[in-house]
């Protein structure tokens, strides 16, 4: 059974930064796909950076601020959040896919970790 871990979450103010971490207990190659999702209360499931392979994407609201990597050694993929917004403010939860392709896509992803809270205070 895959597990993964995340790590990171924390209370910033706008405009602060955070950097997520989800440690994986295996090789991040051997998925398609590796996200990162969000949910804030009262809202639905959100798909915010995604990589597959050596692509790399992400929502239209976090473009140019939040940036998805990974280190296969360390097994572990990363999110950077830079130029935090009281709108990120949500828990952040890593995902892992079998199959590639959809990134954004929830359903497709059959790991998930328990969550990390991110709080962004105006």
């Amino acid at each position: 059974q895959v597990q993964l871990v995340e790590s990171g979450g924390g209370s910033v103010q706008a405009g602060g930064s955070l950097r997520l971490s989800c440690a994986a207990s295996e090789d991040t190659y051997s998925f398609g796909c590796m996200g990162w999702f969000r949910q804030a209360p009262g809202k639905e499931r959100e798909g915010v950076a995604g990589i597959c392979g050596s692509s790399t994407n992400y929502a239209d609201s976090v473009k140019g601020r939040f940036t998805i990597s990974q280190d296969n050694a360390k097994k572990t993929v990363y999110l950077q959040m830079n130029s935090l917004k009281p709108e990120d403010t949500a828990m952040y939860y890593c995902a892992a896919s079998r199959v590639g392709g959809s990134w954004y896509n929830a359903m497709r992803y059959r790991f998930w970790g328990q969550g990390t809270q991110v709080t962004v205070s105006s």
